[in-house]
């Protein structure tokens, strides 16, 4: 894409010009231009992933590996070919350390149910064992834990956080003890947009001898992840958070790992032998891939990745950041609007409520100016219960928002200040 040049002379994106490689961005919502401000839930995806998808189901379409036609050894090619893509964009060390599932919540679950039972039951969390999680996480990276704290009788232990929404460090460094069997952490949260120190995390969890599984669902498309350095044992994140198709994700584990962990779920792709007695399995990634995967999602997830690094994430993160900022300012000259969430190191969400009013009436009510928000408790009821509300309207921005969205935005919230007050 074109780069454009700021006023203080940064170059960044050209959203303007941007917005043309996203065909639903110029249709209309209820007679309105419309303003995409949801894209913490899901991001649009560009021509360049379309045409990507449509590629594969109209001139490859065919099962991956094991055919000997054609069409079968082209799509295990682009398949594979995704996969050394996925392995690049994390910089893990091989690609047998990139699984293919439907997102971040199988990502998470398959780790809960093999890593944490282990070998015939015998696995990583026992009775009165504990695994750290955080008051920011998303209900995936909870009620999984839960499940297996319940069934194993250990216990979650939560790193509480601060008023600005930030975790407190000093409180985590005190939770971690010779129970602690695994540390369960957002690198993004998804309701408050509060960026974690994630390599201090890791370095303490590490420090003793505790591994740590990241949530990345709300990082991947705004900061360049190395898995590598941050030094984590697993970082899951979905497709559709990335401008890519949904139905895909990703869970990268450190190949030690991964090699002693027992198989998920059973079926075809998974196995090496199999006999009316006993079966054996596949070599890393595929003994965590049972049946035909999503080849058009893994292929649509390419192109998205493909998409964001020619842009630049560092160039995207700066747009947002700015976009954060004008709207933090614009909402925070309306009587009556609180913001939830300030820490320090924000990603491009933003979180507010209106006093007197429930965010799904106000949501309702920006639908028909044709802002588009998230509102409810965003898969946090923990954090929303913390923090004494019901929900939160929330606006997340991605790197085809303008200046021109965060008018209409702060336009439509003065439109709900007149009609409900």
């Amino acid at each position: 894409m074109t780069p454009g040049l700021s006023r203080n002379g940064l170059h960044l994106l050209a959203p303007h010009q941007l917005q043309a490689d996203f065909p639903i961005l110029s249709r209309q919502v209820n007679g309105k231009r419309l303003a995409y401000l949801d894209s913490g839930a899901s991001t649009q995806r560009p021509r360049a992933v379309i045409d990507a998808v449509v590629h594969y189901e109209t001139q490859l379409h065919s099962n991956v590996h094991r055919g000997v036609h054609t069409l079968s050894q082209l799509a295990t090619d682009a398949y594979e070919g995704a996969r050394e893509r996925a392995r690049r964009f994390l910089n893990a060390a091989s690609t047998r350390e990139i699984i293919f599932l439907r997102g971040t919540t199988e990502a998470i679950n398959l780790v809960a149910q093999s890593w944490g039972r282990g070998r015939l039951g015998n696995g990583h969390v026992g009775p009165d064992d504990e695994i750290i999680v955080s008051a920011l996480e998303h209900h995936a990276n909870l009620v999984p834990w839960q499940l297996l704290a319940e069934e194993r009788g250990a216990r979650l232990r939560v790193i509480p956080i601060d008023d600005h929404g930030q975790i407190r460090f000093e409180a985590f460094q005190a939770l971690l003890n010779e129970r602690t069997r695994l540390v369960a952490i957002t690198h993004v949260s998804n309701a408050l947009g509060t960026v974690v120190p994630l390599k201090r995390v890791i370095d303490a969890a590490h420090h003793a001898g505790v591994p740590v599984l990241v949530d990345g669902a709300q990082a991947v498309a705004h900061t360049p992840v190395d898995v590598r350095a941050l030094g984590c044992d697993f970082y899951c994140f979905s497709g559709h958070k990335l401008y890519g198709p949904t139905g895909i994700g990703v869970l990268y584990g450190r190949e030690a790992l991964l090699a002693d962990m027992p198989v998920w779920q059973g079926g075809g792709d998974m196995i090496r032998t199999v006999s009316y007695e006993r079966s054996t399995w596949n070599d890393l990634p595929y003994k965590f891939e049972a049946g035909t995967p999503n080849i058009s999602g893994a292929i649509g997830l390419a192109a998205a990745m493909d998409y964001l690094e020619q842009l630049g994430i560092e160039k995207v993160a700066h747009h947002e950041h700015e976009l954060l900022d004008a709207a933090t300012a614009a909402l925070m000259r309306i009587p009556g609007v609180h913001i939830h969430g300030t820490a320090a190191h924000k990603a491009a969400i933003l979180s507010f409520t209106l006093k007197g009013v429930h965010p799904h009436d106000l949501g309702t009510v920006l639908d028909h100016e044709g802002v588009a928000i998230r509102a409810g408790h965003h898969c946090a009821m923990p954090l929303m219960d913390l923090l004494g509300l019901p929900a939160t309207a929330r606006a997340s921005f991605g790197c085809y928002n303008t200046l021109a969205d965060v008018e209409q935005l702060e336009a439509a919230v003065r439109k709900a200040v007149e009609v409900f007050h």
